[in-house]
């Protein structure tokens, strides 16, 4: 079970933000609200099944990916007789949690619940539990699982977090080039397959070396000599068409983070909706290779991802087929101005010599106005500060970029569209009796101090117009650095978010807008929306900016014919 727990903690996105030191909690935080969701899908799980509380435990555990089931069952021996004790005398999952522990109630604060409240009131409801299961808490005690990190089994969950967001470099890379061949831990999921990967010369996005004439050295599928001419491919089939590669700096936006809402469904739950579990974990519950940005594959991952697949990169080689595997993905879970300039910017790959030129998007779409804390206005990114902070970045580009690169930067969104358009709604975790709001699960979130955004996801409109006047301060900066900044080896570019106008296309053609956000977090969007962002988007290059595009390849169809897929990804 315990197991489980750091899988359901996966599912809030709590347990990676927490180790990345994002979040500060209280109430018992990130612990306190992955004891409830379990807690509140195992007790769901019964109903569904008409069975009791253990053998729901051992049916999710039987969905699990084999090599996780035995792990599951075994831990499940732990805390498992007091869940299920809890249940069958009908306590709900947050007086459950308060009962055991993981939850708490921090002076001066309130009980924090996502269900709704016992008859009798979370308070008297705690006062009467409280004494029946000491046991359960000393046992915690003496076993030492203070915090869910420190049990057997999610250490090693915890562990993965730890190894993916210490850096966002390729974990297995042995010419550390930045490339590789594997695809989750920041592999060939976020940046094209590298080809070689015991030459630091052989990447995408590499000028070819010797023409390519034996070897593929930019990894885009094409070498050799052409029979006619006896001049390398690569001279035939790619020079004057002006390569380039599509580089993505940003967050969990630009990352396409997403958890499948059927992890929350019990009526959904069963062993084809955690088939792919190990690969999203080591994804960070990202989806780049699905991405705006970067989107590169066919979505091949049935119902827990759904909708059609479209972006910039997939323009971008469509266009020119020489442009094959050259995209990088460096969106980060929580990213904002002072990390981008620190961190994110310096995973970018490109050499200033030996590679081709890129278009650069850096979007920064919400974490500047966005933390978990309840004074939430004075943890915000300051004008000036922001100011710096990009100014840095976009220096540092202009030392790596080849000359002839663009850098285009997208707004800040106003994310007062997302309470707009979903808080009235069921959230997936409520879906069995319709008791579960996105509001219930924003003022949870809030009440442990856990909000990925306490200043949009809340109920309080004035917070909610002074997150966005902030984030509007910050696109102004984007603005007036857009205007008067020049550099050597890049020409710099604005665009407003697109998000909006691509909703009201959507709602325009009759569609409404909660349809385009994410159905678990209520803060990102989703799937479709990626798709219909990266249409837009295209479309503004083609009408304000062609210059970005490069030249179409005249050559496409004879690289198809001569070099099929190019090696895939």
């Amino acid at each position: 079970m315990w197991r489980a727990f750091g899988l359901i903690c996966i599912f809030l996105a709590l347990l990676p933000l927490a180790r990345a030191g994002k979040v500060r909690d209280a109430n018992g935080g990130t612990n306190c609200a992955v004891c409830t969701v379990l807690v509140g899908i195992v007790e769901q799980l019964a109903q569904v099944y008409d069975e009791g509380a253990v053998d729901a435990l051992e049916r999710l555990c039987s969905f699990l990916p084999e090599q996780l089931q035995a792990p599951c069952r075994a831990g499940a021996e732990v805390f498992a007789p007091y869940i299920a004790e809890a249940i069958y005398n009908k306590e709900t999952p947050d007086v459950v949690c308060h009962a055991i522990g993981f939850c708490k109630v921090d002076p001066g604060h309130q009980a924090c619940h996502i269900f709704p409240s016992p008859k009798e009131g979370m308070e008297e409801a705690l006062r009467r539990i409280q004494p029946m299961y000491q046991d359960a808490k000393k046992m915690r005690e003496r076993r030492g699982f203070a915090d869910i990190c420190d049990i057997p089994g999610i250490k090693e969950i915890c562990d993965i977090f730890d190894r993916a967001f210490s850096s966002h470099l390729p974990a297995e890379d042995l010419d550390k080039d930045g490339f590789s061949t594997m695809k989750t831990f920041r592999g060939s999921s976020w940046r094209g397959k590298d080809c070689n990967d015991l030459d630091s010369r052989h990447h995408p996005g590499a000028r070819p070396v010797d023409g390519d004439k034996l070897t593929d050295s930019n990894c885009n599928g094409i070498f050799g000599l052409d029979s006619e001419t006896g001049l390398p491919y690569e001279d035939v089939l790619c020079n004057g068409t002006e390569p380039r590669g599509m580089i993505l700096l940003g967050d969990s936006i630009g990352a396409h983070f997403h958890l499948p809402p059927q992890w929350f469904e019990a009526k959904s739950l069963n062993p084809s909706v955690f088939k792919d579990l190990i690969f999203i974990l080591e994804n960070e519950i990202d989806w780049p290779e699905l991405s705006t940005a970067t989107g590169h594959m066919n979505n091949t991952f049935g119902e827990v991802i759904k909708g059609p697949v479209d972006s910039i990169y997939m323009r971008l080689r469509e266009r020119n087929r020489c442009n094959h595997r050259d995209y990088q993905n460096i969106g980060v879970n929580g990213g904002r101005s002072g990390s981008m300039n620190s961190t994110i910017v310096r995973s970018l790959v490109r050499n200033r010599i030996s590679d081709y030129p890129a278009i650069v998007n850096i979007e920064l779409v919400g974490n500047d106005v966005c933390n978990g804390h309840p004074d939430t206005l004075s943890h915000m990114t300051k004008p000036k500060d922001f100011r710096k902070y990009m100014l840095d970045t976009l220096q540092y580009l202009d030392g790596v970029l080849p000359e002839g690169s663009h850098v285009w930067l997208t707004s800040l969104a106003n994310g007062s569209l997302l309470y707009a358009n979903v808080h009235d709604r069921i959230h997936p975790l409520g879906s069995l009796r319709n008791d579960v709001t996105y509001r219930d699960m924003y003022t949870f979130l809030n009440c442990l101090e856990i909000s990925p955004c306490t200043g949009w996801l809340n109920d309080n409109s004035t917070l909610r117009y002074l997150t966005t006047q902030r984030a509007f301060e910050l696109n102004d900066v984007l603005k007036n650095i857009t205007a008067t900044s020049l550099y050597k080896n890049f020409k710099l570019i604005y665009q407003d978010i697109p998000i909006d106008a691509v909703i009201a296309k959507w709602e325009a053609q009759g569609g409404h807008g909660w349809e385009l956000i994410e159905p678990v977090d209520g803060f990102h969007i989703n799937q479709l929306a990626n798709a219909l962002s990266a249409d837009y988007i295209w479309e503004w290059m083609e009408k304000e900016h062609p210059e970005l595009l490069g030249k179409v390849n005249l050559n496409n169809d004879r690289i198809k014919q001569l070099f099929g897929d190019q090696g895939g990804y």
